[in-house]
């Protein structure tokens, strides 16, 4: 099997949402059900691949798209982000999510700390993230207290129940 990432192209950017946006609303409605409401609204994914530094990736099994991610690199200070990174539905479970990071991680060596946040509810994003990629969990937000970069208050894609910043120093 033959697995790539390649930068986004214009072209790709129609599939890529509705991929990105159909596993974040799988995944959520796994846990809480049906949801008449956007898990990851197309002005969410819009923000990401507009930000400064915004580098985005399509991921390629046998030359069928199974994923992807973007990722904000600061390229003064190193200190990157991982914003966004999803396995199409259909297709998790085969090692693909750890793929596009491991090659996501060699395409950026000058790194020197990784960000990154997934919801609370998410257990495969937390075993994913602490146990096989090695980041730590660094914060916990709620709606008490809100994440730096203060998600909308129409946000639904914690379900309520929060969010983990995760950091990995390299």
């Amino acid at each position: 099997m033959n697995f790539e990432i390649v930068k986004l192209s214009q072209e790709d950017i129609k599939t890529f949402k509705k991929d990105i946006q159909e596993a974040f609303q799988k995944g959520f409605e796994l846990v809480y059900g049906k949801s008449d409401g956007v898990v990851l609204p197309e002005k969410d994914i819009d923000r990401s691949l507009n930000a400064k530094g915004s580098v985005a990736y399509k991921a390629l099994l046998d030359g069928e798209f199974v994923g992807g991610a973007i990722v904000i690199i600061n390229n003064e200070t190193q200190i990157n982000s991982l914003d966004l990174l999803y396995v199409k539905y259909g297709v998790q479970s085969k090692g693909i999510g750890y793929q596009i990071w491991s090659k996501i991680e060699s395409l950026h060596t000058k790194t020197k700390i990784w960000k990154t946040c997934t919801p609370y509810f998410e257990k495969r994003n937390l075993y994913f993230y602490l146990n096989k990629c090695g980041f730590k969990i660094v914060k916990y937000f709620n709606d008490v207290k809100r994440s730096p970069n203060d998600m909308p208050e129409d946000f639904i894609g914690d379900g309520g129940e929060g969010m983990f910043e995760f950091e990995k120093v390299m």
